[in-house]
């Protein structure tokens, strides 16, 4: 079983940005997190690491309810030093993630999350970049998610790289059948097992979750090592990778910002 070394790949484009960014930008991100559990706490913390290491500067703001996130995201999308927003999934089951993602001004979406955002999809870019590794045709993947607006965005942005994808929400794991191509999101830790693959399976685990101290991904390695063909591992793999583009689109956010216009969302 092949594995993918993310934390190689993440490097060489982080090493790129340090050099872009020298000593006179100051691309700033924002970043809000709302009752993060322990593995949303840990992509934030190497949110900011990663960041401090190229010249980026983090800004954290850890709210209680949704409108206070959305009130919260309209005064960063009117503050010109902030170049990039975020809001770290998943989010309390009460909110509506597509209406808060909507208020974030496009132009600082640099998760890529909204279709009209200029920035690439950040997750889709990495599972993109891993799936071309895996050194195989690929026409089609199933994805196992935990919300729809990352189902959507994944099968979006794949759809547009030839790449035909159905998703399946975690709460449907029992409907996912003997596949080839894998891509799970859920942070369902171990949910994918020898059982639920096919012989050669590529299998991209984008699932993080902490257990007893423990980081674990979605895929029972394990499990599935004498059939899986190309794994992503958790930690070390997709997680990486995700942060070192999110921190492009920073850079891209704040190269674009001088053509920005306020923003007003339609609804």
């Amino acid at each position: 079983m092949k594995i993918f070394n993310g934390k190689k790949e993440a490097e060489k484009i982080l090493a790129q940005l340090k050099q872009k960014i020298g000593k006179n930008a100051r691309p700033k991100l924002a970043v809000i997190g709302v009752k993060p559990d322990l593995a949303s706490q840990l992509y934030i913390r190497n949110k900011k690491k990663a960041a401090k290491q190229i010249g980026i500067k983090v800004a954290y703001y850890e709210l209680k309810n949704e409108s206070d996130v959305i009130k919260k995201i309209q005064q960063l999308n009117a503050n010109p030093s902030v170049h990039g927003i975020i809001v770290q999934l998943p989010l309390p089951k009460n909110f509506n993630v597509d209406r808060v993602i909507g208020f974030i001004d496009p132009s600082k979406d640099v998760d890529g999350f909204q279709q009209n955002s200029p920035l690439s999809p950040v997750l889709p870019t990495a599972i993109l970049i891993a799936l071309k590794k895996a050194n195989r045709k690929i026409k089609k993947a199933t994805a196992l998610v935990n919300s729809k607006t990352l189902g959507e965005t994944i099968k979006n942005f794949l759809t547009k790289e030839g790449i035909r994808v159905n998703y399946l929400l975690s709460e449907s794991i029992a409907q996912l059948p003997p596949v080839d191509v894998l891509i799970t999101v859920c942070g369902c830790p171990g949910i994918i097992k020898g059982d639920m693959i096919k012989e050669g399976a590529i299998l991209i685990d984008a699932g993080i979750s902490m257990v007893g101290g423990k980081i674990l991904g979605d895929v029972g390695r394990e499990s599935v090592a004498k059939k899986a063909a190309f794994l992503t591992p958790v930690p070390g793999g997709i997680g990486p990778l995700t942060v070192a583009l999110l921190l492009k689109n920073v850079y891209s956010a704040y190269g674009n910002s001088k053509n920005h216009r306020p923003y007003k969302p339609s609804r």
